[in-house]
């Protein structure tokens, strides 16, 4: 069951990534489609809590809070290098990154997956390359910058979200309000114009609902397996990316990427037997 919302958490949150990325390359920036996916995302939290309802701890706020300002500023160098560089190369690039940081804080703190999780990391770690043909080259100039902070950014955002009590909604909401405060007090002190052009609304509705919903799916998995493996498997999210791309943009999918879709669901069903 783990292994199976970690996997959902990743689909959902790279198809928030490509709409998230593709208002941006219409809008020309990134403060205010972040800032617009935030408080979507932060309205579909707010309405389930209203029928779900749960009970925030005290000692969940500085969690989440923490959380927040490491995922938005990794979301925001992320929607920077997906509307500048290439996505299929930028996606998995942050991807790779997102998955070591909490592989290495697991295995510090204690967390010893078995042989059989070992093999499906590795491979699940090859296909996160793979999948979006990250191989034919890195010539992303100042995206690759972005694309390395953002993926450091989702790891801390990992590990300390997963600090945080089994209250998942009322956690994700204040994380997303927080967001919305830092980004949007950083947006005013850069001068940036928070108005979004009306093509890319809808982009950026979609983009929140994802994002929010991979948010609530990662604590679900989490919650139920090591955040080691939960974490890599996640780290997947780019092949959403590139399936997006492949129906809406017509990109082709090489065989390389083939192979890496194929190898994913091979090291998910390894990470989840173990």
């Amino acid at each position: 069951m783990s292994a199976l919302l970690a996997f959902l958490s990743a689909m959902t949150w790279g198809a928030g990534d490509f709409m998230g990325g593709l208002a941006t390359r219409r809008s020309r920036s990134a403060i205010p489609v972040v800032i617009g996916s935030q408080l979507v995302g932060l309205l579909l939290v707010v309405i389930l809590l209203l029928f779900a309802g749960g009970e925030l701890f005290r000692r969940d706020v500085g969690w989440a809070a923490a959380a927040a300002i490491s995922g938005s500023g990794g979301l925001l160098l992320l929607y920077r290098g997906l509307a500048t560089g290439t996505m299929t190369v930028v996606a998995p690039v942050s991807a790779v990154l997102a998955a070591i940081v909490p592989l290495c804080w697991g295995l510090a703190t204690g967390e010893r997956p078995s042989v059989l999780s070992w093999f499906g990391v590795v491979i699940a770690l090859v296909a996160v390359a793979l999948v979006s043909g990250a191989g034919r080259g890195f010539r992303v100039g100042p995206a690759l910058g972005k694309a390395f902070g953002a993926g450091i950014g989702f790891g801390v955002f990992f590990i300390l979200i997963a600090n945080t009590s089994s209250a998942e909604l009322w956690v994700i909401a204040l994380a997303r309000t927080t967001s919305i405060l830092v980004i949007g007090c950083y947006g005013l002190v850069v001068g940036t114009s928070m108005r979004l052009p009306v093509e890319t609304r809808w982009l950026v509705v979609g983009s929140g609902l994802g994002d929010a919903a991979g948010n609530v799916l990662f604590l679900l998995a989490e919650r139920r397996g090591l955040l080691a493996l939960v974490a890599v498997i996640t780290s997947l999210y780019p092949a959403g990316t590139v399936l997006l791309a492949r129906l809406f943009l017509r990109e082709q999918l090489s065989r390389t990427q083939l192979i890496g879709l194929g190898l994913a669901a091979l090291g998910i069903a390894l990470i989840s037997g173990g």
